[in-house]
């Protein structure tokens, strides 16, 4: 009967504390369980991926992101990986519910012999949930509060969601060090392999991490901490650990994927406008696949071609000289290189899209296709002889031309491709300043709301930047549209729907995967015909004129030269059939480049990267509307080859009602020799 009693007594003892500690239980639900997060989203968890910019041949430019993650479903993590972070972190995560009871009495236990002096590891009981719970939802803090908020919140989650999609949710959230948050994401970091090829010896370091994700100095020893635990559950043999155990970790120092200094100028000029056009969430955390249109031999051509001249101009200077390039399609807008600096590591500052310099001579083709416009030929006579008197804003000013030399009269074509100043400031005076920087702002180089129309204006002193420049020029060759460049082809989110934004200018692909085709967004800037013979005026700049630098053997070129006074800017804008590019040279803080400089050097840069360009295309002659009507007539006088047979003779471009001039009177002193001009 006694020990009834005591039985009865204990029993009853042990029966009120369980309802003690199921009341206790409540009562903590009841309090902190009523506010908690609404756990329910992450059944469908998307966690922050990185943005991923791709060059047009699909290679890796660069990745965008504030936490480095790739998402690796359960299906696709290797078993032992699986396993080794079960044996670091949870032993029993495949049978409690949540909370491991056993985990914690062995916590307790083991944590109460080492302040008592015993040789123990100090030990937690938080499960693999309890981790999800506090990394999705609750802070760092150490208070009983969020210990009880965590454990509640984990038996919910066990409730709602199987053991795999809870693994797949830590094995993607957890940080991992170097920035790394994720086993997909740490294991490119540490080892540069996705983790379907990591090693056991591999797996188990990662699954080490999550203790000191920081902590180098005891890699080893806490892979091999990992590994011992592997054998302890069966994981793997002992003969399996040792090996691994014995395994070099050649880990890297915080791999990331490195974009070659070349792109680096491109890829930031991307990242700005997306930032604009699609937000900064989205950018750095929806895992967006960015197909751009660089083309990677090509950037590197133009990189190559721009540091050539730059190294060889800077050699013994202290002052660096800079630059920039840019090479589009001028059908498409696709923009294929751009280089904004000797080195986007010396100074991020692009001078192919930010800098706004004076364009010289470049503004010429412009001016006179205003000229074309109102029924000028390319063989109309302008004087080529001195200005007296020319008053500007109340000064007076006496233009001349590089040569200090004056030819009498000159065909509007030699003018051009001699870039000559005196006839041009003749020209501008015929037609009307207004209307001569009219065509300029038409053609999107100037500003449309720009006030200032004077004189010099027109010879450009007028700021723009070279990809504005570059863009007026494709005008000329791609029948008279304004195109807006274009550095993204298209977007897919992370589920592969194609997206976009405003100033990304989404447009569907062929199945071929060929560009698009321009689709016409506005009427013609200027009529086909003016526009064929500014082409075939500027191919003359190239073949026999101040270009002759840019020419690239073997195709046909076209293009103009640019200097500012004193030679503080130099610049060649030119084209192919195909493709345009543009190059710039001068100080950022402007200054002459000095005697022996000028636009040549820009014209070079453009031949050596045209060349590569080129290199495997056929040539393709500009193409020639309806209309026109050719005939062989004297450079220097512009009449008809029968006429003037003498110097030399160049096929001409007339429209409907357009003929040579008539015979001039001979001299003696006539050779048909010009000089150039401001080039």
């Amino acid at each position: 009967m006694k020990f009834k009693k005591i039985l009865r007594i204990i029993l009853n003892v042990f029966f009120w504390l369980f309802v003690a500690g199921i009341a206790t239980l409540a009562g903590l639900i009841l309090i902190y369980g009523n506010d908690l997060p609404d756990y329910k989203k992450l059944a469908t968890y998307a966690p922050p991926v990185a943005t991923r910019l791709y060059a047009s041949d699909g290679s890796l430019l660069i990745e965008y992101a504030e936490e480095r993650r790739v998402f690796i479903d359960y299906a696709d993590m290797p078993p032992q990986l699986v396993n080794a972070f079960i044996a670091a972190e949870d032993q029993n995560f495949w049978t409690h519910p949540g909370i491991d009871i056993q985990g914690i009495i062995r916590a307790v236990a083991n944590n109460g012999m080492r302040m008592l002096g015993y040789n123990t590891t100090l030990s937690g009981a938080s499960t693999i949930t309890q981790q999800v719970a506090k990394n999705f939802f609750l802070t760092s803090e150490r208070t009983i509060s969020r210990k009880i908020k965590e454990a509640i919140l984990a038996l919910r989650l066990e409730r709602s969601f199987s053991k795999q999609h809870i693994l797949t949710l830590y094995m993607n959230q957890i940080f991992l060090g170097a920035r790394a948050y994720g086993v997909g994401s740490a294991a490119l970091m540490y080892f540069n392999k996705p983790v379907s090829e990591l090693s056991l010896a591999e797996c188990a370091f990662l699954a080490s991490l999550p203790k000191a994700p920081n902590d180098r100095a005891r890699a080893v020893e806490r892979r091999n901490y990992v590994l011992r635990r592997m054998v302890e559950e069966g994981f793997v043999s002992q003969e399996d650990a040792d090996a691994a155990a014995a395994e070099e970790l050649n880990i890297n120092s915080g791999f990331t994927a490195q974009m070659e200094d070349d792109f680096q100028y491109f890829a930031e000029d991307v990242r700005r406008q997306l930032l604009d056009s699609i937000g900064r969430e989205t950018l750095y955390n929806q895992g967006l696949y960015i197909k751009t249109t660089i083309v990677p031999e090509l950037q590197r051509a133009a990189s190559a071609a721009l540091n050539k001249e730059l190294d060889a101009y800077n050699a013994g200077r202290s002052d660096k000289l800079q630059g920039a390039i840019i090479a589009m399609n001028p059908h498409t807008g696709r923009i294929v290189a751009m280089a904004g600096g000797r080195s986007f590591r010396e100074s991020s500052f692009n001078r192919a899209t930010q800098a706004y310099r004076q364009i010289g001579s470049t503004i010429k083709p412009f001016v006179y296709l205003s000229a074309l416009e109102r029924g000028f030929s390319p063989q109309t006579m302008i004087l080529d002889a001195p200005i007296v008197g020319w008053r500007e804003n109340n000064q007076l000013w006496k233009p001349e031309n590089y040569d200090k030399k004056f030819l009498g009269d000159v065909p509007l074509r030699l003018s051009l491709e001699t870039s000559r100043n005196v006839p041009t400031v003749r020209l501008v005076e015929k037609i009307g300043t207004r209307d001569a920087i009219e065509v300029a702002q038409r053609f999107g180089v100037y500003a449309p709301d720009m006030k200032d129309m004077n004189l010099s204006m027109a010879l450009g002193s007028g700021e723009t930047t070279l990809e504005k420049l570059v863009v007026g020029y494709s005008a000329f060759v791609n029948g008279g549209h304004l195109i807006r460049p274009k550095l993204v082809d298209y977007i897919e989110d992370r589920y592969g729907r194609v997206i976009g934004g405003e100033k990304t200018e989404i447009i569907e692909w062929s199945d071929d995967l060929m560009p698009p085709e321009l689709v016409a967004e506005s009427e013609p800037l200027s009529d086909p015909q003016s526009l064929y013979q500014m082409v075939s005026i500027l191919q003359g700049a190239v073949e026999r004129g101040t270009g002759k630098q840019a020419r690239v053997p073997g195709h046909t070129i076209a293009g103009k030269t640019g200097t500012t006074n004193d030679v503080k800017d130099v610049w060649f804008v030119g084209f192919s059939k195909n493709l345009i590019a543009g190059v710039y040279l001068g100080y950022d803080t402007p200054k002459s480049l000095g005697r022996g400089a000028g636009s040549h050097m820009a014209a070079r840069v453009f031949a050596d990267f045209m060349t590569v360009a080129l290199a495997n295309e056929k040539n393709q002659p500009f193409a020639v509307p309806d209309g026109m009507t050719f005939m062989r007539v004297n450079r220097r006088s512009g009449a008809s080859a029968t006429a003037d047979p003498n110097g030399t003779i160049i096929q001409e471009a007339f429209k409907p009602g357009q003929k040579p001039n008539p015979a001039p009177k001979k001299t003696s002193s006539d050779t048909g020799a010009v000089v150039g001009g401001v080039f």
